[in-house]
């Protein structure tokens, strides 16, 4: 869809695509069971195909939707407690989908936010956005006084858009819930979808990143991370103008063949950054998308796109040092009570789960998880070029978790997200780290 067009279509053409997709799922799950006639469970090829099939027909129609719809696609391919594998993989199809809007649209935007041109507000201002996202896109600008900052723009219609789309990916989700029996409790998906919504609305609230800006350059900075900062008088809701940030995106730093010390450096940076964001200063950058760091020639790491950040509560922190902690020292397959008591602090399982039960049932179901979770913990030093990829879930797993999963806390999700981008990234790097620290490897209390 070309931005030169309403971003959002009416609500009666955006109800039409819902249904549409709700229908066609219902299709190939009703094809997927005539082939099953004999009541036998689905092969592991056969369950895989028809989860992706139905992830294609929830793609497209979100797709379609574009905007806020698309952005949620990006946020829903990342749970990978929430969705069925096939489902999830499709869905990460979304990081790939964005148009520029025109150059009339980013005047009329400039025009609707400072009543005044581009060329006015800005010495100088390139209406070719650099880079384009599901929410917005960025151009190169100069202060009058000459400082090179970027200027992030907003596209029209989106934060209007945000309760609509969101009405409909929930009836997009309840279509596919009658195609698949791997979707926890409806109260959970809500509690998934209510949590997305209101990130959402962040999001578009360009003076929420603003001050998100602010406070992570004064309080969660290391030597070595650049986080640039708001330009107050350049900035509305919706118009966001921040330091220029140089340097390079990951796939085109390692294309210039840095040296082993540059990548382990850079991979060091990321670990301690997210380690002391979880454990220290308690706020995680929870949009790990690569193309939000900047890798430059000093060895420094710019991050960018504070729209989507999550506080992360002391209790939380403790309950994640000793979970792992318990892990390390006893193996998935280790201390079931321990476990246990963790997984209710985590609000994902009930009190009442049995200790025999918990490790019968979902010990085995949970056991690649979180081994895969605590394998950089288990040497000082971790190669991430050996890292194993993240496990999926099989169709009889994912069942389990669905069947006792009674919740979650509001800072899981983030803090996944955050952990799984960061290992992408430092697999990318092919970095040896050193892992070691107080809370995971030696249970040191949390403040």
């Amino acid at each position: 869809m070309a931005r030169n067009e309403k971003l959002s279509t009416g609500t009666l053409a955006r109800g039409t695509i819902t249904g549409l997709a709700v229908a066609q799922a219902g299709i190939v799950h009703l094809g997927h069971l005539a082939r099953n006639r004999s009541g036998e469970e689905a092969s592991e090829g056969q369950q895989a195909r028809h989860e992706a099939e139905l992830g294609r027909i929830l793609f497209r129609a979100l797709n379609r939707l574009k905007g806020t719809a698309l952005k949620a696609s990006q946020l829903l391919s990342m749970e990978a407690g929430l969705l069925p594998e096939g489902v999830r993989l499709q869905l990460a199809r979304g990081f790939h989908q964005a148009t520029p809007l025109n150059r009339a649209l980013v005047h009329r935007v400039f025009r609707q936010e400072f009543s005044r041109d581009a060329d006015q507000l800005f010495q100088c201002f390139d209406p070719q956005a650099f880079a384009a996202a599901s929410l917005g896109q960025v151009h190169h600008a100069e202060l009058h006084g000459g400082e090179r900052v970027v200027v992030k723009l907003q596209y029209p219609g989106i934060a209007t858009s945000i309760g609509v789309d969101m009405r409909m990916i929930r009836t997009l989700l309840q279509g596919l819930r009658l195609s698949t029996d791997l979707l926890p409790d409806n109260e959970i998906v809500e509690r998934f979808m209510a949590d997305i919504e209101y990130k959402l609305a962040e999001e578009v609230d360009y003076t929420h990143e603003a001050d998100q800006l602010r406070w992570f350059g004064a309080h969660a900075s290391l030597p070595g991370i650049f986080v640039p900062q708001p330009i107050a008088s350049h900035s509305t809701r919706h118009v966001l103008t921040m330091q220029a940030v140089d340097g390079l995106h990951l796939d085109a730093w390692l294309a210039t063949n840095p040296t082993r010390q540059a990548r382990d450096r850079a991979g060091q940076l990321l670990f301690d950054w997210f380690l002391q964001s979880a454990f220290v200063w308690r706020r995680l950058h929870a949009d790990p998308h690569p193309g939000n760091f900047l890798f430059q020639a000093d060895g420094r790491i710019g991050v960018v796109d504070f729209g989507c950040t999550k506080t992360i509560s002391p209790g939380f922190a403790a309950v994640v040092a000793k979970a792992w902690c318990a892990v390390l020292r006893h193996g998935p397959g280790g201390d079931g009570e321990a476990l246990r008591h963790n997984y209710v602090d985590f609000g994902m399982i009930s009190p009442n789960l049995s200790v025999d039960e918990f490790e019968r049932e979902l010990m085995p179901a949970l056991a690649s998880l979180q081994a895969w979770q605590i394998a950089p913990f288990r040497t000082s030093r971790f190669d991430f070029a050996s890292r194993s990829p993240y496990p999926a879930f099989e169709a009889t797993q994912q069942r389990k978790i669905a069947r006792y999963m009674t919740g979650f806390r509001d800072e899981i999700p983030y803090f996944e997200r955050a952990y799984l981008g960061l290992n992408h990234m430092l697999k990318a790097l092919g970095a040896k780290v050193s892992t070691d620290n107080p809370w995971i490897n030696r249970g040191a209390s949390i403040g």
